[in-house]
């Protein structure tokens, strides 16, 4: 089993949850951090030190509140480690139960296991810890389900260019004159009006910042 777990999450009430099922799993060594700073300062403190982390269990959201802070979110936290700590197991402890942000996780920031805090966390959350011991990924049934039927829309190069002008506040009616000077093709009004329909018919959305805040969400802008 681990050696040595750190737990970053900013409610007392889960952190000592966590700590519950560390100890019935026998694991002697853990720490906390409230903040993701205090968290990536332990990982490298740990490094430094000859004797690292073997697990990270992070929460997503963390409150902000009179300290300032330079890692403000759990992804931002797993970023970090990962690029000090490649090999560290992690585990996402959190509210977050959208299939489209689990999915990126994954995918993207190689995470091992994601349990979604409510029903029966507790016992998910232990499955999670011997999985990812054993070199398993680990998402529980139900977001398992969720990922596996969500619709997923194969992102063009284009639409990753419509969708990034749109975020830094260029108008849609504006894009067609930026797409001929930098000679991106197709580049009429008809074509772009027609792709961003396709998108947020594909993504379900009704607007323009919901289409943004979706991408976002996915890691696509």
């Amino acid at each position: 089993m681990f050696k040595k777990v750190l737990i970053a999450e900013d409610f007392e009430s889960f952190n000592i949850s966590v700590q519950k099922i560390l100890e019935e799993l026998k694991i002697l060594t853990m720490e906390t951090a409230h903040y993701c700073d205090d968290a990536w300062l332990k990982i490298k403190k740990g490094l430094r030190d000859q004797n690292p982390y073997d697990l990270l269990i992070t929460d997503l959201s963390f409150d902000s509140d009179y300290r300032e802070q330079h890692l403000t979110t759990g992804r931002e936290l797993i970023a970090a480690v990962k690029s000090e700590q490649p090999t560290i197991k992690t585990i996402v402890f959190s509210i977050e139960n959208r299939p489209e942000i689990v999915d990126v996780l994954f995918k993207e920031q190689k995470i091992d296991g994601f349990v979604s805090k409510g029903r029966n966390d507790i016992k998910e959350l232990k499955k999670a810890i011997k999985a990812v011991y054993n070199n398993e990924k680990y998402t529980s049934a139900k977001l398992k389900e969720s990922i596996k039927n969500k619709n997923s829309y194969d992102f063009t190069k284009f639409d990753k260019i419509l969708v990034t002008l749109l975020s830094k506040g260029m108008i849609q009616k504006n894009i067609p004159d930026y797409l001929k000077e930098n000679n991106i093709k197709p580049s009429s009004l008809s074509s772009v009006e027609k792709s961003l329909n396709n998108l947020k018919e594909s993504l379900d959305v009704s607007n323009n910042e919901q289409l943004i805040a979706h991408c976002k969400d996915w890691g696509i802008i």
